[in-house]
């Protein structure tokens, strides 16, 4: 007796259409996404999810923070968007929080839309610096480390050294050297006269969640002084608060030469941002670089808004706080599973906890009991929450995960 065909719901009905016409480059998982109120998501069905990726590190304030709808509905019933020809207060506002808390002698920013550009920007600030501020035309390689992610355009995914996000799209620009992370060693073998700066993570996120070892960025920062090179940071996971400080490699007590930063900054909206020194910023006058979108006015109105809540003290201090109290938890059930839980790792709400084997069917155990988290690597399942998550969502986060083992 044939059976009844089961009947399609919206949900399935929306992924169904997404397959004909959305490239399929994302590994999608199979719920849509239609509603969000602080750390909570609501599917097309009306299931609700406790979210603890926030857009991978991106919704610094949770889902719809009324702070930032007010800012952007301003912003929106004023001015949408103007030319970088011209000047706009909320832009120069942003830049003006950012360079100031950057602590960088003269710091300078320029705006953009994600963090791919914003590490592009860093890639050619390098390159141009040594070539026409400094006079080093053969000064052009970069060093990466392995593990690392930089972006997915054709320089920062060569930046980034990790061979699944580069094969197939052979030949590669040249200019990148790789070295093991933490191998200060292995960096030195790889300094030359053709090389031009550093460009390193904080914390590697996409790697496994995966912090520098204590001393590797002083290290780098006196290494880059030694042979003239610029040291240029990517904070596009790390920055605006998400590991305690404004930026994480305030935590080694450094000045980069360059920072990047993108996802958190605009809790959402599409904004990067560069920030260096007057002295590297030289390399980069009138008409070298640019971006027809970059420093939006909503989304700088959004950034604002952001940064001024994610990196107040009161803020700063509970990302530390619940930071720490989430690492407490991560290692209390790797005690009661010594086997299956190999390593928890990383600082404020950015923290993976790595299995011993592949973890993508414990991902999906865990959206089916209502929790959204995702992978970084196959092993490692990776937390980004809001700043503003509750040590009861975070536990109760990480009691669904435990029983998804």
């Amino acid at each position: 007796m044939n059976q009844p065909l089961a009947m399609k719901t919206h949900t399935t009905e929306v992924i169904d259409q997404a397959k004909h016409v959305l490239l399929q480059n994302y590994k999608q998982q199979p719920i849509v996404l239609a509603r969000g109120e602080g750390s909570y998501l609501w599917d097309t069905d009306g299931r609700r999810y406790l979210d603890l990726i926030a857009g991978i590190a991106t919704c610094a304030l949770g889902h719809c923070h009324p702070g930032v709808i007010e800012a952007v509905k301003k912003q929106l019933d004023t001015l949408w968007h103007v030319s970088n020809v011209f000047y706009s207060e909320p832009q120069i506002q942003l830049a003006a929080r950012l360079t100031q808390a950057s602590g960088l002698p003269g710091a300078r920013a320029f705006f953009c839309n994600s963090g791919a550009e914003a590490n592009e920007a860093l890639i050619k600030l390098a390159r141009r610096y040594q070539h026409v501020v400094k006079g080093n035309a053969e000064r052009s390689e970069v060093i990466t480390f392995v593990g690392g992610f930089h972006g997915r355009t054709l320089a920062t995914v060569t930046a980034t050294a990790q061979p699944k996000y580069q094969a197939g799209f052979e030949p590669l620009p040249g200019g990148f050297k790789y070295a093991p992370m933490g191998d200060l060693e292995a960096v030195k073998q790889l300094v030359g006269p053709t090389t031009a700066a550093i460009l390193v993570e904080p914390i590697q996120g996409e790697g496994g969640v995966k912090p520098a070892p204590a001393g590797f960025l002083r290290a780098l920062r006196e290494l880059c002084d030694q042979h003239g090179l610029l040291l240029m940071i990517d904070e596009v996971q790390t920055g605006i608060g998400r590991t305690g400080k404004p930026f994480a490699f305030q935590h080694d007590g450094i000045v980069p030469d360059a920072f990047s930063l993108a996802k958190s900054l605009g809790n959402g909206l599409p904004i990067g941002a560069m920030v260096c020194t007057d002295e590297a910023g030289k390399a980069l006058p009138a008409a070298t670089h640019g971006s027809t979108f970059g420093g939006n006015l909503v989304a700088c109105a959004a950034a604002i808004a952001t940064w001024d809540i994610a990196t107040s003290a009161a803020t700063m201090a509970e990302t530390t706080a619940k930071g720490e109290h989430l690492r407490t938890l991560a290692l209390a059930m790797k005690a009661r599973h010594p086997t299956r839980i190999v390593d928890v790792r990383g600082k404020g709400m950015l923290f993976g906890i790595e299995l011993d084997t592949g973890a993508a069917d414990v991902l999906a155990r865990c959206r089916a009991q209502g929790l959204l988290a995702n992978l970084a690597g196959e092993k490692t399942i990776r937390f980004a929450p809001s700043y503003l998550v509750t040590r009861e969502q975070l536990g109760e986060g990480l009691a669904i995960f435990e029983a998804s083992l």
